[in-house]
């Protein structure tokens, strides 16, 4: 059985209401939102409130996950609307949190896959240019470079123009471009 196979085989049962496979499922995905939520909210019991909102809401909607093409964007929409409520609740904001409301986003530290390509060094060079983005630009890199949503679904779910996605994109890429080289200069 294919990788597909499996996960249509996963879903398929999760839809005719199998809680071993909703188990399964939810290790599958728990410790990537739980980051994705961490970058947002910095607050143990929040995130784990909102990863549990999360499932709960996957859970609830089990019927059309079958039909769901890309789940790691999908559920990752729905955990930045779950912190977006959470934020809104804690501001007592009642209708609207704008993109700008969520000051600080952290990427978890990106790993090489492949030890030959980067050394240990250059992926803390790596992690330490992406760490002094601004929070914003540094969220939008995420989902575009890390977790490569397309830029038209991260405008959606942000509530930002198309052209802000560019923007933030090409500027972290020139920024990272730049702190890189410098790095790379000073060690010579």
């Amino acid at each position: 059985m294919t990788s597909i196979e499996k996960r249509e085989n996963l879903l398929y049962r999760i839809s005719q209401g199998d809680e071993r496979a909703f188990d399964i499922f939810m290790v599958q995905w728990s410790s990537q939102l739980y980051n994705y939520a961490m970058a947002m909210l910095k607050s143990k019991e929040t995130v784990e409130e909102v990863v549990s909102d999360v499932f709960m809401q996957v859970w609830r909607s089990r019927d059309k996950l079958i039909e769901i093409e890309y789940m790691g964007q999908w559920l990752r929409t729905i955990t930045y609307c779950k912190v977006v409520t959470r934020l809104r609740n804690e501001r007592g904001k009642p209708t609207f949190v704008s993109f700008d409301d969520i000051e600080a986003f952290t990427i978890p530290p990106v790993e090489a896959p492949d030890e030959k390509l980067l050394s240990r060094e250059q992926q803390e060079s790596v992690n330490s240019a992406l760490e002094t983005l601004p929070p914003k630009c540094k969220h939008v890199f995420f989902l575009a470079k890390i977790e490569r949503m397309p830029y038209k679904q991260i405008a959606t779910m942000l509530n930002i123009s198309l052209s802000t996605v560019n923007y933030h994109v090409a500027y972290a890429m020139d920024h990272l471009r730049r702190k890189l080289t410098n790095g790379t200069n000073n060690e010579q």
